[in-house]
């Protein structure tokens, strides 16, 4: 069911011209993940080239990053996530979506969410955090990672946690503690213990991640 509901979904968002991104994309890049058996929804920010070349969220070098901490976490990227980007086609240069594109795709996004009705939200990056939840200099992404906060999507509320964008790890490569690496480490393991923890690890968890 939720597959065809969907499916419907997906074929507004590739006749969508809302937005001048529209006019530039290769594919539209719609979602990832098994929306029957998905717990979490996970937010980034907007495909990139390689994303925007296949029609995949998160299959670059920041996603390949990003499946690191997955299945270091034992988080099934193809079972307990459904991924999805604030907008659906690339930003030229892969500049920050601007808040107008961000507000044409924003009814595609709630559609999204709605239909799975996930246990929990992880927002990636500070553009996806910005998406729900007002920031200043006292609330930035460093400041709020790590901490439950409740977010409301078309009336119904959600616990979720903001993480770092891999693509920020990627130029952040220490493991020590305290660093970018290992504070995105401690996050997933807290999102997998407080609502994936009755499920047996699929990945074998190792003790630090190596640099990429």
């Amino acid at each position: 069911m939720k597959k065809e509901c969907l499916e419907i979904v997906r074929e507004k968002c590739e006749n969508c011209k809302a937005c001048a991104l529209a006019a530039s994309r290769t594919k539209m890049v719609f979602a990832d993940g098994n929306p029957e058996t998905a717990r979490i929804v996970l937010i980034g920010e907007a495909p990139g080239e390689i994303e925007d070349e296949c029609g995949k969220p998160f299959v670059g070098r920041a996603g390949q990053l990003l499946d690191e901490f997955l299945a270091d976490a034992g988080i099934s990227r193809e079972n307990d996530l459904y991924i999805i980007n604030t907008v659906k086609c690339r930003p030229p240069e892969n500049r920050v979506p601007e808040e107008t594109e961000q507000a044409a795709c924003r009814k595609f996004l709630d559609a999204q969410i709605d239909i799975i009705k996930p246990d929990a939200i992880i927002l990636c990056g500070a553009t996806a955090l910005k998406t729900f939840v007002e920031t200043d200099r006292k609330r930035t992404i460093s400041k709020l990672r790590g901490q439950w906060l409740t977010i409301t999507v078309d009336g119904v509320e959600y616990p979720a946690m903001t993480i770092f964008h891999p693509s920020y790890l990627l130029r952040n490569r220490s493991m020590e503690e305290g660093s970018p690496r290992r504070l995105m480490q401690q996050d997933l393991r807290e999102i997998k213990n407080k609502f994936l923890a009755e499920k047996n690890n699929i990945f074998a968890a190792q003790p630090e991640l190596a640099a990429v």
